[in-house]
């Protein structure tokens, strides 16, 4: 449970009616690594962080809920202030008085499906004076619905795409993240997590769905890409439609299977089945495949290793042994890839693209940003076990 990491110092604050913004006075905490935990109910709410000390320079990143990234590394000098603000989405599992979203066993401990809002003050040195959130009812929803490639991982050193788009959207958008790790299009249903979003959902929001690495594996009577698959894709468009909600498919990410220095396809026909539902009901559509197989082969069969979980031997505790994954990303990896989604929102959702920060280069797969430059301060939070789904 969070509350229960002795390494790091937790504030934590009961905020059930939310009458007022609440402010955590962070100034005595200068270095530390820390949490503040605040009880809310469901929905957005808007955090302005003022950054800097009157003693030290800083490097501060902040986090929230299961490591979804907003503050990146940011400098400060002693005696400079910043301030910085951006919204996040809470939820929990709680669906109806007869209903609850069917979680697996693994997320019981995840940040993200509790009654809690938390947030991580990380760094290499950081340096917060305050917090404050509030309420954000203005703020446009984007429900992101995938598996584990699109969740938000809980543990390093597994990252997903989802939880790296925070960094990019300012406080006029949220990131809703509710994929799971190992889903399928129609499992997600199934269990509740397309429902419990319907409950969030408002006009004008949208939903974002990843779906196709854990489909294929599907073996049953009226499983296929264009039978039981489309299906459920279908589902989620006359779902988000009937809440006045805009729908985009995402193309599934590439595995990383290279031959002679290309990128073999592993995914059948459902990037093609997602195309053709894409068409016909006249859904946006982010060709996330075609820029993973770009960004891949650009950083070579070798080279690509450094952007998924591919680490010797006592890299991490208790890993005795080495790190071979070739489906799930490292940090850098899904900070790419959400790279890729942002530049594929300027045809698939040109209004989302208002909403990116100005700091935030345009970029392009073939010319990844230098891994070697790349600076992640790992979470306290480390689990070697690969999550569910290939």
């Amino acid at each position: 449970m969070k509350n229960t990491i002795i390494t790091l110092f937790a504030f934590m604050v009961s905020l059930c009616c939310m009458a007022d913004p609440i402010t955590f006075d962070c100034s005595a905490r200068d270095g530390q690594k820390y949490y503040l935990t605040a009880d809310v109910p469901d929905g957005n709410y808007k955090v302005t962080v003022v950054l800097g000390s009157k003693k030290h320079a800083g490097s501060t990143t902040v986090r929230g809920e299961s490591r979804r990234l907003f503050i990146e590394n940011v400098v400060t000098k002693k005696k400079e202030n910043r301030t910085i603000t951006f919204t996040i989405n809470k939820r929990n599992t709680h669906i109806s008085d007869k209903e609850d979203v069917r979680i697996k066993p693994r997320e019981r401990s995840k940040f993200n499906w509790d009654d809690q809002l938390t947030l991580e003050v990380t760094g290499d040195y950081s340096t917060v004076q305050q917090v404050t959130i509030e309420p954000n009812q203005e703020a446009t929803t984007v429900f992101l619905c995938g598996n584990s490639t699109v969740v938000d991982q809980d543990e390093e050193p597994w990252a997903s795409w989802g939880q790296m788009i925070t960094r990019w959207m300012d406080d006029g958008v949220s990131i809703a993240n509710y994929a799971e790790s190992g889903e399928t299009a129609s499992t997600f249903i199934g269990a509740g997590r397309l429902k419990k979003a319907l409950t969030q959902m408002k006009k004008g929001d949208y939903i974002f769905m990843e779906f196709g690495h854990n489909d294929q594996k599907q073996k049953f009577a009226g499983a296929g890409a264009y039978y039981n698959f489309a299906t459920a894709l279908k589902t989620f468009v006359d779902e988000a439609r009937s809440k006045g909600a805009y729908p985009v498919f995402v193309t599934p990410t590439q595995r990383r299977s290279f031959k002679d220095g290309k990128i073999q396809e592993t995914h059948a026909d459902y990037p093609e089945a997602m195309q053709w539902v894409a068409e016909r009901e006249n859904v946006p559509l982010i060709d996330l495949h075609a820029m993973t197989r770009t960004f891949f082969e650009t950083m070579g069969e070798e080279g690509s290793k450094r952007a998924f979980v591919h680490y010797p031997a006592n890299t991490y505790p208790g890993q005795d042994k080495a790190l071979a994954d070739n489906t799930h990303f490292n940090p850098y990896g899904a900070y790419e890839i959400a790279k890729c989604i942002i530049e594929g929102l300027r045809t698939a959702a040109p209004e989302l693209i208002k909403h990116v920060r100005n700091e935030y280069v345009p970029f392009d797969p073939a010319h990844p940003d230098n891994v070697d430059t790349f600076h992640w301060v790992d979470s306290e939070k480390v689990d070697i076990v690969k999550p569910d789904g290939n």
